[in-house]
């Protein structure tokens, strides 16, 4: 049986990766409206992403015998006034996401709480994959993004990626 303050937790995590999927779906389509495709579709699997990211912690708190609780999510409301600031949110978004993550960990630590330690051993690892990606899109912008052709470029290299689900067994 679950802690019931680590279970909020997990509950207010479950929503929030909803919301991260919202974003991303804010920011998939500001870039198809703008046709940049390679874009669209990069913040596509990241909601896609994001949205199995939920469905493992409720699948978690229902292995658990914990009910999931699901709230209302806020529409996202930014406003981008150019190409890199979408890319920009979305690197904070992962940063705010990750606190989270740890802030959870500590507490299941704090309970000595092994299982759902190692439940959160492979969000803690990819968190890092995450923000590692979206810094790295952020730092290619910043390279080719303000010149028209690296922008296209850029733009086609990221049409190329596929979304794979998580290979995480609860």
């Amino acid at each position: 049986m679950l802690n019931k303050e680590l279970v909020a937790m997990l509950n207010k995590q479950v929503n929030f990766e909803w919301y991260s999927a919202y974003i991303y779906l804010d920011i998939y389509t500001y870039y198809e409206d703008l046709d940049l495709n390679g874009f669209a579709n990069w913040f596509r699997v990241q909601a896609q992403e994001e949205r199995d990211h939920a469905m493992l912690f409720m699948q978690y708190l229902m292995n658990n015998n914990e009910r999931v609780v699901l709230e209302d999510i806020k529409a996202p409301r930014f406003d981008y006034q150019d190409f890199r600031r979408p890319v920009e949110n979305a690197l904070e978004h992962e940063q705010a996401v990750t606190a989270s993550i740890n802030k959870i960990y500590a507490e299941a630590y704090a309970q000595k709480d092994f299982r759902t330690m190692q439940f959160l051993d492979w969000f803690v690892k990819e968190q890092g994959e995450e923000e590692k990606s979206t810094e790295s899109l952020l730092k290619k912008y910043d390279l080719f993004g303000t010149d028209a052709k690296g922008l296209y470029l850029l733009d086609s290299e990221l049409a190329a990626r596929v979304y794979a689900p998580p290979s995480l067994v609860l």
